[in-house]
């Protein structure tokens, strides 16, 4: 059986390349709002990060979604980001450990 191409996408944080799967989507859309992709297709200007909570608050520390889409963010944007994040590690590892 021939092997399917994994979609790869940069972390804006660290600037690895990782599997699409294994990263979360935040996009700007048209008129400038910011938030998390939940399902990696709405429509807008997409930058990826990795499903790792000390990697969401360094994005937090450092203001990353402010300096790559060039808007102004509150923190909770960031909090939100971490709590989601968390969630998804948290579901990643549930499910790896029973396969």
């Amino acid at each position: 059986m021939k092997k399917r191409k994994i979609p790869m996408r940069k972390d804006i944080v660290t600037g690895e390349m990782a599997p699409k799967k294994e990263l979360v989507r935040i996009v700007r859309d048209s008129d400038g709002n910011v938030s998390i992709d939940e399902t990696g297709k709405k429509s807008g200007r997409g930058a990826y990060i990795s499903i790792n909570v000390e990697i969401a608050k360094k994005a937090k520390a450092e203001h990353t979604f402010e300096k790559v889409f060039s808007t102004t963010l509150d923190d909770n944007f960031y909090d939100d980001l971490i709590a989601y994040v968390d969630h998804k590690q948290a579901r990643k590892e549930l499910f790896e450990d029973g396969q």
